[in-house]
């Protein structure tokens, strides 16, 4: 398995449609650009070589474990410890966002019965613009800790000067997964984010360490 990212595809506009295993390759960073470097790789070996290679394109993970310097368990940690929760540009940057659960049973199937030398796109179906995610966050956080709290979560935010090569959209249409192999996601959004909350709030020894 080649396990790569939506971002070899470039930005979507706001209406366009979301990607599939058809979208052309545009990367626009070089963290995408060496992404796709890594899928046109694995595919010649595949066709120069008969190496029995599968490469997937997935949305944004998160969940359990999901490092604490990116943007969900960044703002759940923030939250948690007072700090202000700093938001690229406008925060109108849209994801695609996938638990990590449903990533891996993807990846499972595609081991098990995905076609040799093709490519598949795995998406979470939970579109959501940056600032909504972190209001989604603040607002679940609150009920959960809301005794002794004087002030609202979102207080915390703060918009700070977007960041380079900042594509506006990403979205996945997981259509051939599910089409071909009976896949689709089973964890949407709002009860992914209140399983991540859990998990960061019960394993405060794990993140702790890492953001010192």
């Amino acid at each position: 398995m080649q396990v790569s990212t939506d971002e070899v595809f470039g930005s979507l506009g706001i209406n366009d449609l979301p990607f599939n295993e058809k979208t052309a390759y545009q990367p626009r960073s070089p963290y995408s650009a060496s992404k796709a470097a890594g899928d046109h790789l694995s595919k010649a070996w595949y066709s120069t070589y008969g190496l029995p290679v599968i490469v997937s394109n997935c949305s944004n993970n998160y969940g359990p474990f999901h490092y604490p310097e990116k943007l969900i368990p960044l703002t759940i940690t923030n939250i948690l410890q007072n700090k202000p929760i700093k938001v690229y540009g406008d925060g109108k940057n849209i994801r695609d966002w996938l638990f990590v659960d449903d990533h891996c049973s993807a990846l499972d199937r595609l081991i098990s019965a995905g076609k040799v030398g093709s490519n598949y796109c795995i998406g979470g179906g939970n579109e959501i613009t940056n600032i909504n995610l972190v209001n989604m966050i603040c607002e679940i956080l609150d009920e959960k800790e809301s005794e002794g709290k004087a002030f609202s979560s979102k207080d915390l935010i703060t918009f700070v000067k977007d960041r380079p090569g900042h594509d506006l959209r990403y979205a996945i249409d997981y259509i051939c997964l599910k089409n071909e192999l009976n896949w689709q996601p089973k964890v949407f959004l709002k009860k992914g984010i209140e399983k991540t909350i859990n998990w960061y709030l019960n394993n405060k020894n794990w993140w702790m360490p890492l953001i010192k």
